[in-house]
């Protein structure tokens, strides 16, 4: 089987559940960006971490393929398709008051960096705040569940509070900013 089709050449790709959108399609473009999220997770988890952290990105990687595939599908299908589930955003909260409880209390704005594994994570808060953005943006012309919005959102949060945690444990600076 090759791997190229030249069914996008002319710049439409194909939905999950049938028919052909322009690549700049806002459900492409908010895909596209938990794709980009999904392999800046992938590359976090390639750094030097705690193989706790590890476990949970395995998880998170799952639901966001999970995620793009919903947004994949425009309309009902035939098929089962995986799910987000409100238990997947309680154990994202629940993971965010875990490590919470091993930081001092947050008093100013940090500056992403510190380290690499640091600076991977908050590359991957950015890119979901991103993916966030253009989930909403979707949200206000077509039908989304409020659930992957949702899902995004505590997401961000958990990647910051990774970011500090690994902070902590690999010695690295919090840098404050200084407006």
């Amino acid at each position: 089987m090759k791997i190229y089709t030249k069914t996008g050449d002319k710049g439409k790709t194909s939905l999950f559940s049938g028919g052909r959108v322009l690549k700049s399609d806002l459900r492409i473009k908010a895909y596209g960006s938990v794709d980009e999220l999904n392999s800046f997770i992938g590359m976090l988890f390639a750094c030097e971490i705690g193989h706790t952290f590890k476990d949970v990105l395995v998880k998170i990687q799952h639901k966001l393929y999970n995620l793009g595939s919903l947004l994949a599908v425009k309309g009902e299908v035939a098929y089962k398709l995986p799910k987000v589930e409100e238990k997947d955003v309680q154990f994202l909260e629940n993971e965010i008051d875990n490590l919470n409880k091993m930081l001092p209390p947050l008093k100013d704005f940090i500056l992403p960096g510190g380290n690499k594994q640091v600076a991977q994570c908050h590359i991957c808060r950015t890119v979901c705040r991103r993916a966030e953005r253009e989930l909403v943006e979707l949200a206000q012309s077509e039908g989304v569940d409020a659930l992957l919005i949702m899902y995004l959102n505590r997401l961000s949060d958990y990647l910051f509070v990774l970011a500090r945690v690994i902070s902590k444990e690999t010695g690295a600076n919090e840098v404050v900013w200084k407006p």
